[in-house]
């Protein structure tokens, strides 16, 4: 398929326009340099573990080698290579905008770089194993942790382990995908826990057990899952896994094999399914399942932190419990009561612990707050403590590992051991990626890559023939792309690849097109100086939060690059609404024509005007009267104010025969003292005149100022 790069569309109304993006991209990033890049080490010359030192509950970050001692299977090892590594920024970085009731989205976010120092962390919400109760303080602990916690440099991910998971793509630092992130978190109804933490007395115990069997395998298979996704990121992560009940024991129905494999991390049996038979299936011990993901954690650079999500409970009887018997009896079910409970709660703590000590990380427990703030300040740094490995390390054995800080008053914390395994005899089998895959990772990575310098615009967009569809806007560097002359032309052949992806990861729709680009030599140096830019369109059938990611590949060069977006696709059968398409800058607008010029460019200079566009659908209203609606536009940087302009009146130009939707635009005129650099335009939409009051509409887009 032949597409001409220089035809850029607007919106689905709009003709196509010839528009080179007059734009330059931003400078491809350093590769990311090897401590950050690779944190734990086990080779045939470094085994290196990461280590965290705290005193009073404050991390101590300037001891240096001579404060430490490591041990290996209880044998003191020279240290030969020492550092600390920040996860934190030198300077201070200016939060978002706030949350407020005007702006309940925030503004989109800014890119993070991979060579910066951040912080990654998964917070692996465990729906199969936790209570109505619990979910719902996890809601309301994993909203405020946003609110008041998360930094524009981290990168954060909330992954259900009932639903479809998608690990990598789950990362962003983009608020409103994380708020909707949560307010889909719901009670599974094959939870192993059910509606309370604890089954009330008299109803019977494990209610979901004979409907739901095996929720702790597919728990276990989750964990597995995530944590070898988020070994293809650099650097140090966390996950944390919030769960009512990972036990190290337990009563599954009917039996059933492991999914990681004949034997464990210490040798043994996978499958223990062969354990004493009772009403309810087969005891199974666990432990080696969990060896396993805490083995794989380690060379992952993940460190596991488990919060008890049982929080503060009372182990007395409340209004549900039911008694019967005379008073010794119930004298009887009370004490068995509490000791029961207080049981149930211990050994359903057991394996989020172990997990959590094998990592280097700890445990939660007895919290109703989950102390989600004390968790992100535990990564904000961490030693690098290495030495050399004798031979014996590699015999495929497990070893323990111990480190020691000297000083007094302080606690060191690690991962417990490793398997004798080097890093070099683990890959040797293992062949090279192919494209596909690279392509792939390039698609789900929260990193972009960069071979190619890819920058996307993508907004929300409809008309009647096509239905709803995500238009991007796909800005190419053309300096990194491989060109060849051909009948007296430049040429180049790019596989563009997009997808957009749902709740929990899910892949909701995925495209991919080849464009031959073809250049005359005049447009082939503009190209060089400026940029391209292509369209690329792709459909999506229900309202909803999206994630867009579009990779682009050089065919001749095999070179990817790769951006992302959040888009938010409104409902349009709700007639009662109105809904606006997402806004799209240009340098001028042809109000006859209903066009923006340079339609998508987001680069602009201090003392001109920037130019919006937008579509309003459902512009009626039921009565067929056209709706009274304003906007107001509001220009922030580093999570201020700079410019806020009055509310006016929005004009619409509607086709003939169609009332229901029409094109308009605004204009904001750029300060001539603007400083250079990256801001973010908010249109605020509002009916007036109605008698039930609706929340604004509002929509962002970011842009460049540039002298």
């Amino acid at each position: 398929m032949k597409i001409k790069v220089l035809l850029a569309q607007l919106l689905s109304f709009c003709v196509l326009l010839p528009a080179l993006a007059q734009t330059k991209p931003a400078s491809p990033p350093q590769k990311p340099g090897d401590d950050q890049d690779e944190v734990v080490k086990i080779t045939t010359n470094l085994v290196q573990v990461d280590a965290i030192v705290t005193k009073d509950g404050k991390m101590v970050t300037n001891l240096t080698a001579d404060d430490f001692e490591i041990y290996e299977d209880g044998k003191k090892q020279t240290i030969t290579s020492f550092a600390f590594i920040s996860n934190v920024p030198n300077t201070n970085v200016a939060p978002p905008v706030a949350r407020d009731k005007n702006s309940p989205d925030g503004p989109p976010a800014a890119r993070v770089n991979p060579n910066e120092p951040h912080r990654t962390v998964a917070f692996v919400v465990d729906d199969l194993g936790m209570s109505a109760e619990s979910m719902s303080q996890a809601r309301h602990n994993l909203r405020k942790f946003i609110t008041d916690e998360l930094q524009p440099n981290d990168l954060v991910a909330i992954i259900r382990t009932g639903g479809e998971m998608g690990a990598l793509q789950q990362f962003t630092n983009d608020k409103r995908l994380l708020y909707r992130a949560v307010e889909r978190l719901r009670w599974n109804g094959c939870s192993r826990v059910g509606v309370n933490v604890f089954a009330p007395l008299g109803s019977g115990p494990f209610p979901n057990s004979y409907r739901c069997g095996f929720s702790t395998n597919q728990t276990i298979r989750a964990l597995g899952f995530i944590v070898e996704g988020m070994g293809q990121l650099p650097g140090r992560k966390s996950l944390v896994l919030m769960s009512d009940d990972i036990p190290r024991e337990t009563q599954e129905i009917f039996g059933s094999g492991s999914s990681f494999g004949d034997r464990g991390l210490l040798g043994q049996p996978n499958d223990l399914s062969g354990g004493s038979l009772d009403q309810f299936g087969y005891t199974r011990d666990l432990s080696s399942m969990l060896f396993k993901i805490a083995e794989k954690a380690i060379r992952s650079s993940v460190v596991i932190y488990s919060v008890d999500t049982q929080g503060l409970q009372t182990l007395s009887p409340s209004a549900a419990d039911s008694f019967e018997g005379d008073h010794q009896q119930i004298s009887a079910a009370l004490t068995y009561l509490a000791s029961s409970r207080s049981r149930i709660m211990w050994d359903r703590r057991e394996g989020g612990d172990l997990l959590a000590r094998q990592t280097g990380g700890y445990q939660v427990r007895n919290s109703n707050s989950f102390r989600l703030d004390e968790i992100m300040n535990d990564q904000s740094g961490y030693y690098l403590i290495g030495y050399r490995p004798t031979d014996e390390t590699f015999n495929r054995r497990f070893h323990h590992v111990k480190a020691k800080v000297k000083r007094s008053g302080m606690s060191l914390r690690t991962r417990f051991g490793f398997f004798g395994v080097s890093e070099e005899e683990a890959k040797r089998k293992e062949t090279g990626p192919s494209v596909r895959d690279l392509t792939n990772l390039a698609l789900i990575s929260p990193f972009a890559a960069q071979d190619i310098n890819v920058d996307i615009g993508a907004f929300f967009a409809n008309d009647a023939a096509n239905g709803s569809i995500v238009r991007s806007f796909v800005y190419l560097d053309a300096k990194d792309m491989m060109f060849t002359p051909a009948a007296g032309r430049q040429q180049a052949t790019l596989d563009l690849h997009g997808v957009i992806f749902g709740d929990n990861g899910t892949v909701v729709q995925q495209l991919t097109r080849t464009a031959t680009i073809s250049l005359s030599q005049s447009d082939y140096e503009l190209a060089l100086n400026y940029g391209m830019q292509l369209t690329f369109d792709m459909p999506v059938k229900r309202p909803g939060a999206y994630q867009v990611r579009i990779a682009a590949r050089d065919k001749s060069s095999s070179r990817i690059g790769s951006a992302g977006q959040f888009v938010a696709v409104p409902d349009l059968k709700n007639n009662k609404m109105f809904a606006t398409s997402g806004v799209v800058l240009g340098v001028g607008v042809d109000g006859a024509k209903h066009e923006l010029y340079n339609a998508g460019a987001r680069r602009f200079a201090p003392n001109s005007d920037l130019c919006f566009a937008f579509m309003v659908y459902n512009a009626t209203n039921q009565t067929g009267a056209s709706r009274n609606l304003v906007m107001q536009t509001k220009l922030f940087r580093d999570g201020k104010s700079v410019y806020s302009g009055p509310e006016e009146p929005v004009k619409l130009a509607t086709t003939p025969g169609d009332l229901s939707r029409g094109f308009a635009s605004g204009v904001v005129r750029l300060a001539p003292d603007l400083a250079p650099g990256n801001y973010y335009l908010q249109v605020t939409f509002k009916e007036l005149g109605v008698k039930d009051k609706v929340a604004p509409q509002v929509q962002w887009v970011d842009f460049e100022v540039q002298k």
